[in-house]
């Protein structure tokens, strides 16, 4: 996975999670506060609000004061959006990404792409 595919991957996550949220609160009042953040998801995800200067301040919204909602919020997305969101990973977590993180820069260097899936399960010792 190179990193345009990587981009499109996260992109992908944040498309999932924005709808599923969305449709999730669509009986939600108007004026609720639970139902407006999933409205932002979705204009990030729609690119009227700025993902980097945006998404870390909405994904702190999600988890402090939606905590059910928290485990939803695909943890790729995390890493992805780093900063305060790295708060949200244990530290295991977020090494195991560090590791990943490298293993593609290492690939993009020699110019092949990194099956990520594969890399994440051998991590994981699931292979």
């Amino acid at each position: 996975m190179n990193d345009e595919q990587y981009l499109s991957y996260c992109r992908h996550l944040l498309s999932e999670f924005a709808r599923d949220f969305e449709r999730r609160t669509q009986s939600l009042d108007e004026g609720d506060s639970l139902r407006e953040l999933a409205a932002a998801f979705i204009e990030v995800d729609k690119g009227t609000r700025d993902l980097y200067s945006e998404g870390q301040t909405l994904v702190a919204r999600l988890f402090t004061t939606y905590p059910d909602f928290a485990p939803t919020f695909p943890r790729d997305l995390l890493w992805f959006l780093g900063g305060e969101c790295l708060h949200f990973m244990p530290d295991d977590e977020i090494e195991q990404h560090q590791q990943l993180t490298e293993l593609r820069a290492d690939a993009a260097a020699i110019g092949d792409n990194l099956d990520m899936i594969a890399a994440r399960a051998k991590l994981l010792k699931l292979q």
